[in-house]
């Protein structure tokens, strides 16, 4: 499947994106706040929604019902000057599952709280893969490919594979000012990095066919022919298995089991017993901690 990008256009949408601004800590603490200090943080926010849902960042033609649901919370924890800030990024993404009503979590990530960056209400948030403007929208360009990656993998086999590389190019360049931290493979395993390294790995090829096979061949066929269905998203986890084995502890690999383990429960409570068997044992090598919410089916 072959998307072409077009980097500049600014006139179309590819998403919805709802988002959130919290500025509670700063009234909470000793920082100097001022009632008129709202007004910044409302332009923060609407600031970053112009920014995602104004702007083209492909060349697919998008209807409105299409557009991607999202959600981008950013928590400010300190403001050290007018312009300064320091906090945790939120972001969360949703699928519509063919025939119904029903929408599937495909991203639920909480970055850890030292994001800092800086923010100028009389400046527009600007953006250019191989330019630096800022780390606030180095950052958020970045979830957005990480989304239409994930998002488009989830409907096409290696869909999302030219938005990775996107995500690539952003976190090799904000990575060369050496200003920030998130950027380097180098800092922790929860690095911003290592959403991108992880689909763009040759070695971790199958996480892009688990996304397809999980939500096309599998959720979309819910509706039609749940025991096929069933037998597609096992075969999806069981390719999961297979790219834990390659690395254990990827933070991809995590964050998507962190995201399906209550839907898994859902969808094969009902299940055969050797089904839930399934899931279980290999939940159980891929991520213990969520092993405990799928008990039930240990002992079938």
């Amino acid at each position: 499947m072959l998307i072409v990008l077009n980097l500049g256009a600014l006139c179309a949408q590819e998403f919805r994106c709802s988002v959130q601004v919290n500025y509670q800590k700063l009234m909470s603490t000793t920082q100097q706040f001022e009632s008129t200090d709202k007004r910044i943080f409302e332009s923060m926010k609407q600031a970053l929604e112009d920014f995602i849902n104004q702007r083209r960042w492909t060349t697919l033609e998008m209807q409105q019902q299409e557009r991607i649901d999202c959600t981008f919370s950013l928590i400010l924890n300190e403001r050290t000057s007018l312009t300064d800030f320091k906090g945790q990024i939120s972001v969360q993404m949703r699928r519509p599952v063919y025939n119904s009503s029903y929408t599937t979590g495909l991203f639920n990530y909480i970055e850890t709280p030292d994001f800092m960056f800086v923010y100028n209400e009389s400046q527009p948030l600007d953006y250019d893969p191989n330019t630096f403007y800022g780390n606030l929208s180095s950052a958020v360009a970045y979830y957005v490919y990480i989304m239409l990656g994930m998002y488009f993998d989830s409907f096409g086999q290696g869909g999302g594979e030219p938005f990775y590389e996107m995500s690539r190019t952003i976190c090799q360049t904000a990575d060369a000012q050496q200003q920030y931290k998130g950027w380097s493979g180098r800092e922790s395993q929860k690095a911003r990095y290592w959403f991108m390294e992880n689909h763009t790995n040759s070695a971790y090829a199958a996480l892009h066919s688990v996304y397809y096979q999980y939500h096309r061949l599998g959720l979309d066929m819910m509706t039609s022919d749940q025991k096929q269905a069933r037998q597609n998203i096992l075969g999806a986890l069981d390719l999961l298995k297979q790219v834990h084995r390659t690395r254990s502890g990827l933070l991809s690999v995590q964050q998507f089991v962190d995201v399906k383990i209550s839907e898994l429960v859902s969808i094969f409570t009902p299940a055969p017993a050797d089904e839930q068997k399934q899931v279980y044992d290999i939940i159980k090598d891929v991520s213990p901690i969520n092993a405990s919410k799928l008990k039930g089916f240990a002992t079938k």
